[in-house]
């Protein structure tokens, strides 16, 4: 089943999902277990944000000095270069302060900085946060929102779903080390896929089998005046995950397998229980392994598994050899299939995976080529 709240999210280009507090403070206790040291004396960066309701702002500024941070800035986007409009109303952290102005409240983007004891408590906190109108809007593209970029060592965020794969390439450029929120699906993506299959990008601790609960802002007229006030809703996305290339130690556990005979003995799939031979693709040497706790142990040569796999992958155990999916199966070789095949079933592509079933052409979802490391 498609995921409906993310398509109509790419669809209508809302950005505006704000992550929940708990996911983020098991996300970032995955790499402090680790190495606790992983922050200490590290300056980083929060674009794409909205401090003034993000839980990423709140749990590094509450968390600055057990992380041992040298600095903390996030940025918010202006409201009237959203491409989602939702009517606007300043906060009053914002119209309180002197320097408040109601036009740059709408056309800049604000930044976010903590790097010392404002408030003269001998403690460095969420209170100790000060903020400024950017000169542009905040559009993470921006010079202004490189130079910061430049300046951290770290990025964090759950940057926008519309434009996922240029964010990426935002990050790659910099070569900082990050930690963000993207879909399971983005795996596939041309822009991605090489990052993951060198070792330049992988999947962090994740989600609760790969459901995320993200906070909307839902405006609505609740005064006389017509003031709008914001109540708080929470949507559902599948398959979501946290992208990095910070370390964990998840990622190096390798998986426990069994044999291919103790497979076809005991698996608790229908799909190999009770087999005498996996099934081989048509178009390419390498046998279909449909779920990863079916991998066989004793199996040397070229698997094809689902890119859930990518959550239990551990390069010490396997190497990923490519993704047959569309032009990058086509460089791997993956042989045509014969034309009067596509009558049969129009789902055929070029460059993706068959394998027959009863006298059918069967082409099962993207499947990333896996080979046990020699």
């Amino acid at each position: 089943m498609a995921n409906t709240n993310l398509a109509n999210a790419k669809t209508a280009k809302n950005d505006e999902f704000y992550t929940q507090y708990p996911d983020i403070q098991k996300e970032i206790n995955a790499y402090l277990d680790y190495d606790p040291d992983v922050f200490r004396g590290k300056t980083v960066l929060l674009p794409c944000d909205d401090p003034e309701w993000s839980n990423f702002t709140k749990f590094f500024a509450q968390n600055f000095e057990l992380l041992g941070l040298k600095k903390l800035i996030s940025t918010s986007y202006a409201p009237e270069s959203k491409k989602y409009k939702t009517p606007y109303q300043p906060t009053l952290f914002e119209t309180q302060q002197p320097y408040f102005n109601s036009d740059k409240s709408k056309t800049n983007g604000k930044i976010f900085v903590l790097e010392h004891d404002v408030t003269g408590d001998n403690r460095i906190n969420i209170e100790d946060l000060q903020w400024q109108y950017l000169e542009g809007d905040g559009d993470f593209r921006s010079k202004e929102i490189r130079r910061l970029r430049d300046e951290a060592d770290i990025i964090v965020t759950n940057p926008p779903f519309s434009l996922f794969r240029e964010f990426v390439v935002w990050l790659m450029e910099s070569k900082k080390q990050f930690i963000i929120i993207g879909n399971m699906n983005a795996v596939t993506y041309k822009e991605i896929f090489p990052l993951i299959k060198d070792n330049k990008m992988w999947l962090g601790n994740g989600f609760h089998n790969g459901n995320a609960y993200f906070r909307i802002e839902v405006p609505r007229v609740s005064y006389a005046d017509g003031v709008f006030d914001e109540h708080t809703s929470l949507v559902k996305f599948r398959n979501c995950c946290w992208f990095t290339n910070i370390d964990h130690g998840r990622r190096h556990h390798p998986l426990r397998l069994m044999t291919m005979e103790e497979n076809f003995k005991h698996s608790k799939h229908k799909e190999i229980r009770g087999r005498k031979e996996y099934i081989r693709y048509e178009n390419y040497d390498a046998i279909e392994v449909p779920y990863t706790d079916s991998i066989p142990s004793d199996y040397e040569g070229v698997m094809g598994l689902p890119k859930s796999f990518l959550d239990k992958y551990c390069p010490e155990q396997f190497e990923i050899i490519g993704i047959a999916e569309g032009d990058s199966g086509k460089e791997l070789g993956l042989k045509p299939f014969p034309p009067e095949l596509k009558k049969m079933n129009p789902s055929l592509r070029q460059g993706q995976l068959y394998y027959m079933e009863d006298g059918y052409p069967v082409k099962p979802y993207a499947r990333i080529l896996i080979r046990k490391k020699q």
